[in-house]
């Protein structure tokens, strides 16, 4: 097998959380009391990391677990007291997201030049901020789409049509070299990076894997589908210009022809998508179940959110 479709290895624990979990997949120990999760902290490393690994069982596992782990009942109680106590703090934390019109059209608001992640790489960016960026986001980039694609049997008629057309294009409309993930390996063969499913598991921030964890959360939730409506929005609304800032950086840091390549598909393929989600996959859904309007708005708001997190963790660790 290639190492590119191996499973990635276990992380490494940190803490009683991610330690029981990791154990259990060892056939080495008891899993922690579910209550556990009542007490940790639900954005820290070692409840986000525990539920990151129970997720992964639904991806493509890691090396040396067994497969049947995936349904485990005791494990799927543990996931879902960490579910709980990760989505009952979002709804605590996350500020009241209001009229769904409202939060779509401040998507489209860009923000202050200087200001975030983006825009700090296309100005200021050295090779080793990039290089850090993109050890972070593979741990999306490397299964770009995959998690959209759990709601696509929870919808129906134009939003499902929507999403798919969409998600087809994640895909790479039929052409496995213009998958975005493996257009992302690529990306990160130019930085000097290993391009390998899950290589950077160890290095990811807590902030980076609640990123994640959002997604799968959202989509393995059948009750959570709206949610997940919301959070396909708000990425493929805002993607465009931030990936032409991206772009930008890796022209002007000579990342090389991928490294750019990457963030240019999506300036073109993302403004094409913004009218598609918003038109079709947020209006159909609304048209066949306008009581979700809330829970897209709930996905949008909870959205930025984490991702404020992680871009302020990634500035305050660059020194910025």
């Amino acid at each position: 097998m290639s190492p590119h479709r191996a499973a990635p290895a276990l992380p490494r624990p940190r803490g009683v959380l991610s330690a029981g979990v990791i154990a259990r997949l060892r056939d080495e120990g008891a899993l922690p009391d579910p209550d556990a999760a009542r007490d940790a902290d639900p954005y820290g490393d070692d409840l986000q990391l525990a539920l990151y690994v129970c997720y992964e069982l639904h991806y493509r596992g890691f090396a040396g677990v067994r497969p049947e782990l995936e349904w485990d009942p005791p494990l799927l109680a543990v996931r879902g007291a960490l579910e709980d106590r990760f989505l009952t703090a979002l709804r605590q934390d996350v500020p009241a997201a209001g009229d769904l019109d409202a939060v779509l059209g401040g998507l489209l608001v860009e923000p202050v030049r200087g200001s975030g992640v983006s825009w700090f790489l296309q100005d200021r960016g050295e090779l080793r901020h990039l290089r850090d960026y993109a050890v972070q986001r593979s741990l999306y980039h490397l299964k770009e789409a995959d998690p959209h694609a759990w709601v696509l049997p929870r919808l129906g008629g134009r939003a499902k049509a929507g999403m798919a057309a969409i998600e087809y294009d994640e895909f790479g409309a039929g052409r496995a070299e213009r998958v975005h993930a493996r257009l992302y390996a690529g990306l990160m063969a130019d930085l000097g990076l290993d391009s390998a499913y899950g290589r950077y598991l160890d290095q990811g921030c807590a902030a980076m894997l609640a990123l994640v964890n959002l997604m799968s959360l959202f989509g393995l939730h059948r009750r959570l589908r709206g949610a997940l409506v919301g959070h396909f929005a708000a990425v493929e609304i805002t993607s465009s210009p931030a990936s032409r800032r991206l772009a930008h950086a890796m022209k002007r840091t000579g990342a090389g022809p991928a490294a750019e390549f990457f963030y240019t598909e999506h300036v073109e393929a993302d403004a094409v998508h913004e009218q598609v989600v918003r038109r079709d996959v947020v209006g159909g859904l609304l048209d066949d179940e306008p009581a979700l309007a809330d829970d897209i708005a709930f996905g949008i708001t909870a959205t930025s959110f984490v991702e404020d997190r992680l871009g302020d963790r990634l500035l305050a660790g660059w020194g910025v």
